[in-house]
């Protein structure tokens, strides 16, 4: 079953210098139970197509176009109480960097009952503390009763991330949004974080959108890869065909910078990709990674590439060709 249809999105920033275009069409959908990683350098617009399924924009955002569907039903249609109960109660969210989404003045019980309350105001006090605690638990994070009086600069960063996961499952949404939920966290912390979201995902049913740059973290999490380059899908289709069979030069450069355990030990040379991201404040009218592709040829930089079925999803002339 189809829980969310993003269609044609497009999204613009006011600036003081123009319109920036962070979101040109985007288009792709999630099934019920399924993970969708989505996948790109920083300022691909991935944050900001997830974050909009909620209309968790600034006020400088601009819904320029196109529509995102929460099982068939308009979400740009909602008002503004439809929108309240929406939001944490049909897709919850995992923020970046966890240190900065906790009030350093409230308590973790404190900010877990506020978060609960909101949503089942019909809760008792001792309801809502129960429930913080099941949720902790539920997390792996250790004597959560303890933990509950405790402030966040008491905590690691992976215990913080650990109870923002709590925080988003509290009022049992359907569809979690794992924002770059294991930037600044090491490795070891980071593969905890991953089998805790796929435990949680087999548990509650969950579908889960996961945000990251990284196709190696993606790997072992998700059931479809979304690429994303300057505010345009690039490729999308089944993990493992678009890791094992590449269509958009883009994609390959990605996994080509992968660094392997142990290689920055060996002689092997680091493949970086060239260049830099195009301004978003003045895309050019063609391919967005033309200026830094070896295979681009004049009509690349034309306009860009329609989409074309070639085992999957993709906007290149090239598909699959190695540079």
């Amino acid at each position: 079953m189809r829980l969310l249809d993003v269609r044609d999105l497009h999204i613009d920033f006011a600036t003081e210098k123009g319109l920036l275009h962070a979101v040109r069409g985007v288009d792709f959908a999630l099934e019920e139970g399924e993970v969708l990683g989505i996948v790109g350098e920083s300022g691909s617009g991935k944050s900001v197509t997830a974050h909009s399924t909620m209309r968790l924009l600034p006020p400088n955002a601009q819904y320029a176009g196109g529509d995102v569907l929460y099982r068939g039903e308009s979400v740009f249609g909602y008002g503004y109480e439809r929108l309240r109960g929406f939001r944490g109660r049909e897709i919850g969210v995992i923020f970046q960097e966890p240190g900065r989404s906790f009030d350093p003045i409230y308590s973790i019980g404190k900010t877990m009952a506020e978060t609960i309350r909101a949503h089942e105001p019909e809760l008792t006090d001792e309801e809502i503390h129960e429930k913080s605690i099941r949720l902790l638990q539920e997390t792996n994070v250790p004597f959560p009763e303890d933990r509950l009086s405790n402030f966040p600069h008491q905590f690691s960063g992976g215990l913080l991330q650990r109870i923002m996961i709590a925080l988003a499952l509290a009022s049992d949404p359907r569809v979690l949004i794992a924002d770059e939920p294991t930037t600044s966290l090491d490795v070891t912390i980071q593969a905890g974080i991953i089998d805790l979201l796929i435990r949680l995902k087999e548990e509650r049913n969950l579908s889960i959108i996961f945000i990251t740059h990284n196709l190696a973290l993606i790997s072992g999490i998700a059931d479809r890869i979304v690429v994303m380059y300057a505010g345009l899908v690039m490729e999308q289709g089944p993990t493992s065909e678009v890791l094992a069979a590449p269509r958009h030069p883009y994609t390959r450069a990605l996994l080509n910078s992968i660094l392997d355990l142990g290689q920055h030990y060996t002689d092997t040379p680091i493949t970086a990709v060239a260049g830099t991201v195009p301004d978003p404040l003045s895309p050019d009218v063609g391919c967005p990674f033309a200026p830094r592709c070896p295979l681009a040829e004049a009509a690349c930089r034309e306009a860009i590439p329609p989409f074309m079925q070639d085992g999957h999803l993709h906007r290149c002339r090239f598909p699959g060709v190695k540079e």
